[in-house]
């Protein structure tokens, strides 16, 4: 496996990464993914190496797909709850005896395992957009070993790797001419996070397709990581729009990726707490942004329908849609692919 410059790098942003390192990383899944399939031993992988799993957040598929991911290369996921150890903190946060300063408990585990990942986000921080990614940061600034972004309020890189992963098996490698429709969606819950879509667009933008985003107008993305978006996938020849109407995105696209996420002016640094009430009513406005089979209809003949998961079934994606061969199954596989794009990433990055 060719990952010259790859190894003892943090994974904390695709942001931080070229199109050929993603491309590389993505090809050591594959790789992987296709051997597995025939029962390959990939225990020569990564043997003994440990990576230490820090969760601040519940979780199926990001804990699941990592602990199994390093048990197949050879290595070991230790699972660390923060609130069976004493709290990590950031500095000017410390409450005696009761925590830990990063600082310190990244330079402890650096001598114990050889990566850390952490999750961190909404409740975990108090909804304060920023925090978890600076927690992130934090620990790979001490960390003397790899440091992976299993999820913070801004981004999501494994699981853009898992969206990338999965349009490559579905529409191709070479995007360009593709059109991906991009929709946020109707939940009655106002905790979902927004990771999800930032880095499903930019992990895509590498690649050149025509993203055509749908949002009501209160449900902005981040204007940076939105500017990136653009900026990264017009270099690769393809291009971005934003549109007010769900059907208007879904019009003759290869593909739709839809799911509700959080009023980014309804929660700290934009108010002083976060204001779910208020939000709940917004999301009020917009019930009938829903991926339904008429929409699923507007897309290509041979279109499909992605989701991170776990979806609200009946407000997201009606179950006709989710449940069906064609249309929900890609949704499965971005779901398995997790875990394939994932080892390609830490058999790239763990020395």
């Amino acid at each position: 496996m060719i990952t010259e410059g790859l190894k003892g790098r943090d994974f904390i942003t695709l942001r931080d990464f070229s199109k050929n390192e993603i491309e590389t990383m993505l090809e050591v899944g594959l790789r992987l993914k296709a051997e597995n399939a025939i029962r390959r031993d990939h225990r020569d992988v990564l043997p003994g190496r440990t990576l230490l799993m820090m969760f601040f957040n519940p979780s199926l598929r990001t804990r699941n797909s990592f602990e199994a991911g390093i048990f197949q290369l050879g290595g070991h996921g230790h699972f660390l709850e923060p609130s069976a150890t004493r709290m990590p903190t950031l500095e000017g946060e410390d409450v005696a005896y009761q925590s830990e300063r990063i600082a310190d408990v990244a330079r402890v585990l650096s001598r114990m395992g050889d990566a850390i990942a952490v999750r961190i986000l909404g409740g975990a921080v108090e909804w304060q957009y920023e925090k978890s990614l600076k927690i992130i940061n934090e620990f790979a600034k001490y960390a003397e070993v790899p440091v992976i972004n299993m999820e913070d309020n801004i981004y999501h890189p494994n699981q853009g790797m898992a969206d990338a992963m999965t349009l490559w098996e579905h529409l191709g490698r070479d995007l360009r001419g593709r059109k991906l429709a991009v929709s946020w969606a109707y939940s009655p819950s106002t905790k979902k996070p927004i990771a999800p879509h930032h880095d499903f667009m930019y992990a895509a933008s590498f690649f050149g397709p025509d993203i055509v985003f749908a949002h009501p107008p209160e449900m902005r993305i981040d204007p940076d990581v939105e500017a990136a978006i653009k900026a990264n996938v017009e270099l690769n020849s393809g291009s971005y729009r934003v549109v007010d109407n769900m059907d208007d995105a879904c019009d003759g696209a290869d593909m739709l990726y839809a799911k509700n996420y959080v009023c980014l002016d309804l929660l700290p640094p934009v108010t002083s707490e976060a204001r779910h009430d208020e939000m709940a009513k917004l999301f009020g406005k917009y019930r009938c942004w829903i991926a339904d089979e008429r929409r699923m209809r507007m897309l290509q003949r041979a279109g499909f329908f992605m989701h991170c998961l776990p979806c609200d079934r009946g407000f997201e994606v009606a179950d006709a849609v989710l449940d069906d061969s064609q249309w929900g199954t890609p949704c499965y596989d971005e779901a398995e692919n997790r875990l394939h794009a994932q080892k390609g990433v830490m058999a790239s990055i763990i020395p």
